[in-house]
């Protein structure tokens, strides 16, 4: 353990080894905290604090995120990609894989204001963000069984990898669990012996989304464009033929471009073709249009709090992406360090910013998170030796991993 820390933290490491999967999760750690944090900062409404609204954050961080993501692949010319076959269409030839890359850019520019939306309902959203959640892990292993259907995917899942994804879920799914309520329940009845059947008592209220057509627009977008783009992210993972370069830079770079213009596109049309409602203080259009013709006065600070988000989609997307691994693992490593993150952003945001700690059912979860981790580690180091066996990944010098 400690030569694979030292190798992490010290040195450039190998495609696809169990040390360059830590890198990422680490870099993926660090900017989902700061993600994590600046949006608490921004909409707090209490004095010293900038009270943005979340329409007008979501505006400014998302688009100077996407320029600064842009930007880069530019610079580092991480558009040159490198192709395995072309393509001719109306005399133009071009990499066959931007049929299907494309398309999964445009998916993630759905996924991006998808997440923000949700909390501009007028309704409980916890259940649904919930879903959100879960639905990433379930949709990551219903890929790897169309893709073993299909025989695109050449690997088995371990069952390593099955129980961790029982363990992401009920670390999940705690989060609907009254603890709060129970224990004092408990405490100011003395009737202990009911504490686990309050446990499970849920708010009607927090399923009001389910009839509500927005909701459930918005919802059902959000799934359906993650669920394509991680399908196509891994039909491009198993489909590299021996000898081509598993070009996952070129990937990004693509998907990227592809998805900033189809922001940019909306955009427009949300500005100049939409029409807001003006008697209704939450409707999109009106606020969305609103931070353009009166930005506030803060908006660049905002801006440049979308930064970090723009440097985790490299981290998100090379962890979905990485090189021999199966969809369900990948899957599970970024949404298991996400949720991770977000706890040790509650907490951070309780001690600097005094809002609300994380709640009881959220340490319960992480202790959750970490039993899953630890079959998700024994899956790595078999997962690891298959890859060192057939020659798909070298080891590091130092790997203890045997």
């Amino acid at each position: 353990m400690i030569k694979t820390l030292k190798t992490v933290f010290t040195q450039k490491t190998g495609d696809g080894t169990t040390e360059r999967l830590l890198q990422l999760a680490l870099g993926y750690f660090i900017t989902y905290i700061a993600t994590g944090i600046a949006p608490k900062y921004f909409l707090n409404n209490a004095p010293g604090y900038p009270a943005m609204s979340d329409v007008s954050y979501m505006v400014y961080s998302t688009a100077l995120s996407s320029v600064f993501c842009v930007f880069l692949v530019i610079i580092w010319k991480w558009y040159r990609f490198q192709s395995q076959e072309k393509i001719t269409i109306l005399g133009l030839t071009f990499p066959k894989e931007f049929l299907y890359i494309i398309p999964s850019g445009v998916c993630t520019a759905v996924v991006i204001p998808t997440t923000t939306l949700m909390y501009l309902l007028p309704i409980s959203v916890m259940v649904a963000m919930i879903i959100m959640r879960a639905s990433i892990i379930i949709v990551s292993r219903v890929v790897d069984s169309i893709q073993i259907y299909q025989g695109v995917l050449k690997k088995k899942v371990y069952w390593e990898e099955n129980v961790a994804v029982g363990f992401a879920l009920l670390a999940v799914a705690l989060q609907m669990l009254n603890f709060k309520g129970a224990a004092s329940m408990a405490q100011e009845t003395g009737n202990y012996a009911a504490f686990f059947g309050q446990l499970f008592v849920f708010d009607a209220n927090n399923f009001a989304f389910f009839t509500n057509a927005a909701a459930m627009t918005i919802l059902g977008s959000y799934i359906l464009a993650y669920a394509i783009r991680i399908y196509i992210m891994n039909y491009f993972k198993n489909t590299r033929t021996k000898g081509v370069p598993y070009d996952n830079k070129g990937y990004f770079a693509v998907e990227q471009i592809s998805a900033s213009t189809t922001m940019l596109l909306a955009t427009l049309a949300v500005l100049f073709v939409m029409k807001p409602d003006p008697n209704n203080a939450k409707d999109f259009v009106a606020n969305f249009q609103g931070a353009f013709i009166t930005p506030h006065a803060q908006w660049w600070k905002a801006a440049i709090a979308g930064v970090p988000y723009g440097i985790g989609a490299f981290f998100s997307v090379f962890l979905f992406m990485f090189k021999g691994r199966t969809a369900t693992f990948s899957g599970l490593v970024n949404r298991l360090t996400s949720l991770i993150a977000g706890t040790i952003a509650t907490l951070l945001v309780f001690l600097l910013m005094a809002q609300k700690p994380p709640k009881a059912e959220d340490w319960a979860g992480l202790v959750i998170i970490f039993i899953a981790l630890y079959f998700l580690g024994k899956s790595e180091k078999k997962r690891a030796r298959e890859l060192s066996a057939a020659h798909e990944v070298e080891l590091e010098k130092d790997s203890e991993i045997k």
